[in-house]
């Protein structure tokens, strides 16, 4: 049995996402575009705890695909909900290649 079809995890603790680029405006809107497609009993939209990829956020992850996002900003959500949580085709442009496995955060600038 499968509770969701899709499963999206989006980054919106840590010291840069939240502040910098709106990672919870970034949530709500997906969440908005699933409810209001009538989509909420098959695919689940979440708020996340660090993915330790600090610097390269907003992060999205979409499971069961394991489609990492990166750069992601409120105005992706639409064409990341129409093309990869309904279409099934990732938006390649917002793709995540990390440079490894594990951490992979951006050293950040002295405040």
């Amino acid at each position: 049995m499968v509770l969701f079809e899709k499963h999206v995890f989006i980054c919106t603790t840590g010291p840069i996402c939240p502040v910098d680029a709106d990672a919870k405006g970034l949530h709500g809107r997906l969440k908005q575009l699933v409810n209001d497609a009538g989509l909420s009993s098959r695919i689940r939209v979440n708020n996340a705890g660090c993915f330790d990829q600090c610097g390269h956020g907003p992060l999205i992850v979409v499971y069961p695909e394991n489609v990492w996002y990166a750069g992601v900003r409120p105005d992706d959500a639409d064409q990341i909900f129409n093309e990869h949580l309904v279409g099934n085709r990732p938006v390649e442009r917002l793709r995540y290649h990390p440079a490894g496995p594990g951490g992979n955060k951006i050293k950040q600038k002295a405040g």
